[in-house]
Parts: C-alpha cells; structure tokens; sequence
C-alpha cells in the first residue's frame, strides 16, 4: 500500500482479488468465443444486419500492424505490454475499484489476445461490420476499458475535494 492508501491490507486483498478474478472472466469469455468461432464459423459467416460472425485470423496488432514481423516478436511486445498492464492494475486496485474494473477488463482483453496469439502466431477475430476491421471479444474489452479508465480518471477523487473516502 502507499502513503496516500487508506484501505486495510484485508480489503486490498479482495480488491486485487476481484479485480484479478473480473481480468480472467474476461479473458475466458473470449478464448470461449474464439473457440466457438473456429468451430462455427469457417468459410460460414453468419449475417446478423449490423453486426457479422466471420472468421479471420490476424498476425499483426491492431489494424494488422506488424503483420510482417515475426510472431516471436509480436508475441514478446505484446506480453510486455500485457505484464505492465497487469502491475499497473495490481499496485492501483486497492486505491479505486472503478479505475481497477475498467483495467481488470483491459487486462482480461489482452491476456485472451496473449493466448490466442501464442498458440499460433495469430489472433482469432470474429466479429465484422462493413465499415470496420474484423475484431473479437478481447479488442472490445479492450477499448471500452481504456475509454472507461480515461473517463474515470478526469474524476477528482473525494480527497481532494475535502471528503474522506470511504473505507
């Protein structure tokens, strides 16, 4: 804990706990949806209106950046980038829960991507519009997890408005 953290070590237990527990959820909802997608959907989209479930697989990042590089390499940035993820979560679950959800499914997102892609060099995507790259489950989480952590941090914590916060 630091200076500035108020919480008992018992209830930063069960914050990181949660918040662990919530990344993992996550990321086997979307190693579920994967699998199901590699079963159901090969050469089979499934039309929806809005939204499609098609099958692609994806060597690069986002957008397919750094499809042309080794997976070793994409593999090695992106587990970097996962494990900060991962202690930035750890060290600041314990002093914001809502902060801590919304990097709990970051983390979840990217974990699943981490998985899918050391299996075999590439993520599995399945969901496709007609205006967007086909993405998954995990890129969602992804997303509106880092919108989510950016919203909440332009909030002014109660401490600093002159109100002790709750334990």
């Amino acid at each position: 804990m630091t200076a500035t953290d108020t919480r008992t070590p018992r209830v930063a237990a069960r914050t990181r706990a949660a918040t662990l527990a919530l990344a993992a959820a996550a990321a086997g909802a979307d190693l579920g949806a994967k699998a199901w997608a590699n079963n159901a959907l090969p050469g089979d989209p499934v039309h929806l209106g809005l939204l499609d479930l098609r099958l692609a697989f994806n060597p690069g990042v986002a957008f397919s950046l750094g499809d042309t590089l080794p997976a070793w390499v994409v593999i090695a940035f992106t587990g970097v980038i996962t494990a900060a993820i991962g202690v930035f979560a750890w060290r600041t679950a314990p002093r914001t829960q809502a902060a801590g959800a919304a990097l709990a499914v970051i983390l979840g997102g990217a974990m699943a991507n981490l998985a899918d892609r050391a299996a075999d060099g590439q993520v599995t995507d399945y969901l496709h519009t007609g205006w967007w790259p086909t993405f998954n489950l995990a890129d969602v989480f992804i997303v509106c997890g880092g919108f989510a952590f950016v919203a909440l941090s332009w909030r002014q914590p109660d401490d600093a408005r002159g109100e002790s916060p709750a334990l």
